[in-house]
């Protein structure tokens, strides 16, 4: 700012630092974020923060810019950077659980939506056949200008591990989608299923909990066989399998 006055009205300013109000409310305009004072819309109003017996002559720049933005609350899943190998015969008993498993962050809506998740550092465990428990840290966006606030730095991942082992159960088959006027018999009637399961479950899984199906509808001409497909299984096993790879039919007329 260039002022006009005597000497000793001067002395103040050299004495204290000086300082003038912008009233973002009466003497801004404002367009989108960005916030503009400038030294032709507003100049009287800052030289009237002046004693009378001081003149303000020029202030430069002649344009003050402030850019603002409204903070956005974003929740962000966390997800798991990892190479894990388990020991022969063990597997993972639940889905590997992070706590926390999203974080949240605070700052400009043009910064926040630019973020869709959040990868923690690398994570390598090998030949695991315990369970495990380890903080791991986050690869957070660049803030250099403190410009973004997060609710975490780091998580924690949980991995429940479990001896596993294969299992056999022999089936009942059900045709579906058979026409009314047709009769159609088939063999054989129950199928043998291997799956994948962890010793802790491996006596509960029953027959009862499988369905295995063929559908009459995705018969092609000509065609002597079905398809056996399981479309129900208990939620504890994995990798199953029909060991039959057709049920053959012949149509009654």
């Amino acid at each position: 700012m260039t002022l006009k006055t005597n000497g000793f009205n001067l002395l103040q300013y050299y004495l204290s630092r000086p300082k003038v109000n912008v009233n973002f409310k009466n003497d801004i305009t404002q367009t989108d974020s960005l916030y503009i004072w400038s030294k032709s819309a507003f100049f009287s109003k800052l030289n009237q923060q002046f004693d009378k017996d001081i003149e303000l002559l020029n202030v430069t720049p002649d344009t003050l810019k402030f850019r603002f933005d409204k903070n956005e609350v974003k929740k962000i899943p966390i997800k798991l950077n990892s190479r894990i190998s388990f020991s022969p015969g063990y597997d993972l008993f639940k889905p590997i659980v992070l706590n926390p498993d999203s974080i949240k962050v605070i700052g400009p809506q043009v910064l926040v939506d630019k973020i869709h998740a959040i990868e923690t550092d690398s994570v390598t465990l090998l030949d695991v056949k315990n369970n495990q428990q380890k903080k791991v840290k986050l690869k957070l966006p660049n803030n250099s200008n403190d410009n973004l606030i997060f609710s975490n730095s780091s998580t924690s991942i949980n991995i429940e591990v479990d001896k596993f082992t294969e299992g056999h159960l022999k089936v009942p088959v059900s045709i579906i989608n058979v026409p009314e006027n047709i009769t159609l018999k088939y063999f054989p009637k129950k199928v043998n299923i291997s799956y994948y399961t962890s010793l802790t479950h491996f006596k509960e899984i029953k027959a009862k909990d499988f369905l295995v199906v063929c559908d009459y509808n995705q018969i092609n001409e000509n065609q002597t066989a079905l398809i056996p497909k399981v479309t129900r299984k208990p939620e504890q096993v994995r990798h199953v399998k029909v060991d039959q790879a057709q049920i053959d039919f012949i149509i009654v007329q």
